[in-house]
């Protein structure tokens, strides 16, 4: 169906996807996850209209690219060559730009009732970035799962980081304080006061970071967390909601999570207020172009990025 019209005049359409237990909202525009019902209760944040989406979102539900995350001072060098992308999060480039993939509408490729494959073509230049990139991804209702499939190919040298920004809410309402978060890594990227890695990974026993074991979320720093975990392999990231008993688990073909836990969410400048949703964004590491002592971002052509994530919601 129709969900509206961009300010650039391009048409947004909403698919509802239902298999088992969960049924899924998914827009074009921004390749965003509207909602995610799991037994009637929806347990993300999002927009009733497109023009919230447009004016008032932070990120709620979309893909972000061309790269995940932070790009410290909006450059980097690849091959010699440095590339300069938009400023929009202070001194650095944020999610790919002022005009990222969340703000884009993808064209749908594939659709069935528990399925939908969206796909753009980033072209060359696109916010800064060298190579024309195609990019895809999939969501797929399963059993007690929602699973997300990235793919992306490109014609030049490119760097890329792909990740879904849902703000989830296992209780369907109030805070996300109280829930409950289980994150296999034994280290995480302690960061500078913008937020950008020191490159260092440290270990997260002893400190506020440490939840190897169940931890309530908001016990620690007020609750606010805004950090890259390095996921150790073992294991899901595991959420669970006290009241309603319900239960998240997350699982990624990605190195590393960043953990927000909404604490800047503005009553004032979007549906939702501090901590209303938390978000795990399973990525590669943020300013990796810059970093190359983290795991490499950059697609060449003749390869191909591929990325899974899953997020289960056992009975």
């Amino acid at each position: 169906m129709i969900f509206g019209v961009t300010r650039r005049g391009e048409r947004a359409e909403r698919h509802v996807l239902s298999a088992g237990r969960l049924s899924a909202a998914v827009l074009t525009y921004g390749a965003i996850v509207q909602s995610l019902e799991v037994d009637g209760t929806n347990v993300v944040l999002g927009c009733e209209t497109l023009a919230d989406y447009e004016t008032r979102s932070r990120y709620f539900g979309a893909v972000v690219g061309r790269y995940g995350n932070r790009v410290a001072g909006g450059r980097f060098t690849l091959d010699g060559r440095e590339h300069t992308l938009p400023l929009n999060n202070g001194p650095n480039s944020l999610h790919g730009g002022t005009d990222g993939f969340d703000r884009r509408v993808w064209e749908v490729a594939d659709l069935s009732p528990a399925s939908i494959t969206l796909r753009l073509v980033s072209p060359d230049g696109d916010q800064g970035y060298p190579g024309t990139l195609t990019a895809a991804v999939t969501y797929t209702l399963a059993g007690d799962a929602l699973r997300v499939d990235y793919h992306a190919v490109t014609d030049a040298p490119t760097v890329v980081n792909l990740t879904n920004h849902s703000y989830f809410n296992l209780a369907g309402k109030g805070d996300v304080l109280g829930h409950v978060l289980t994150m296999p890594a034994h280290r995480y990227l302690p960061v500078d006061a913008d937020l950008i890695p020191t490159g260092e990974l440290a270990p997260v026993a002893g400190t506020d970071f440490d939840f190897t074991g169940p931890e309530v979320i908001g016990a620690r720093r007020g609750g606010a967390y805004d950090h890259c975990y390095v996921l150790d392999g073992e294991g899901p990231i595991r959420v669970a909601e006290p009241e309603s008993g319900r239960v998240m688990e997350v699982t990624t073909t990605e190195p590393g999570v960043q953990l927000y836990t909404g604490a800047m969410l503005d009553p004032e400048a979007t549906p939702y207020g501090p901590y209303a949703g938390f978000c795990l964004e399973t990525q590669h590491y943020p300013d990796s172009p810059n970093r190359p002592e983290f795991p490499s971002t950059v697609l060449r052509p003749g390869e191909e990025f591929t990325s899974t994530t899953t997020y289960a919601f056992p009975a």
